[in-house]
């Protein structure tokens, strides 16, 4: 689903955000991103996302090759990957249901396809009830569950998670993870960068360790015998 072969991310200045990342991701894989703030997780997540370019190497993303592609065919890749931040990026402006139905609205879907989408979307996450409310009228956790709907009602193939529950108290931040379980239960391919290590040792699922750019641990889940890894070659 995922491959990165040997890829480098340099800065304006020298300064070195990724160095020498080799890393394969199965399909349907939950992977958490772990390190500490600056350790190049989210340099890595916009690699995959095209809002970064490598510096040299090379991003296989469901066989493509996105570090070649055209920059109008940007919109197009994004259009199979959802992404989920920690500061939400709702629209205070509309309801619940207007936001999450954005996400479908810029890529020409009907009405009908929209709203059918939507409200399978909100019951998923539990939010049915609230399709009509404002954003600044819900919590902390029903926000990022409202960003997280928004994220996956276009039915991505990967959703890439940028410290997700950095802004909620423990108690929703497991409620949100426990979110992803499902949506990853239905093939979707995770993956969230934190630097919870509570969290982190909570679900055990495989973990990446970054620090200064560099990946010094891949520990697979406690159920998984061993996976599949990197290629070294191109």
């Amino acid at each position: 689903m995922i491959q990165i072969y040997r890829v480098c991310k340099t800065y304006q200045g020298d300064i070195c955000a990724l160095t020498n990342i080799n890393l394969h991701i199965q399909r349907g894989g939950f992977i958490f991103l772990t390190g500490p703030s600056g350790a190049g997780k989210t340099t890595l997540l916009k690699l995959l996302l095209c809002a970064e370019r490598p510096t040299s190497g090379h991003i296989i993303i469901d066989g493509r090759n996105i570090d070649r592609i055209k920059p109008w065919q940007i919109p197009l890749l994004r259009r199979r990957i959802g992404v989920v931040f920690q500061d939400f990026k709702l629209l205070y402006n509309r309801t619940v249901f207007e936001n999450v139905a954005f996400a479908l609205e810029v890529i020409g879907a009907s009405r009908e396809e929209i709203r059918k989408r939507v409200l399978y979307t909100l019951k998923m996450v539990r939010l049915q009830q609230k399709a009509g409310v404002m954003p600044h009228r819900l919590s902390g956790g029903e926000q990022q569950r409202v960003a997280i709907a928004r994220s996956i009602v276009h039915e991505p193939i990967i959703l890439l998670a940028d410290e997700p529950t950095g802004n909620l108290d423990p108690d929703l931040t497991l409620e949100i993870i426990a979110d992803f379980e499902t949506i990853n239960a239905r093939g979707t391919t995770i993956i969230v960068a934190t630097h919870d290590y509570t969290l982190v040792n909570r679900f055990r699922r495989r973990v990446v360790e970054l620090r200064g750019g560099h990946i010094v641990s891949d520990v697979p889940a406690p159920e998984e015998k061993q996976f599949e890894a990197p290629l070294h070659g191109f």
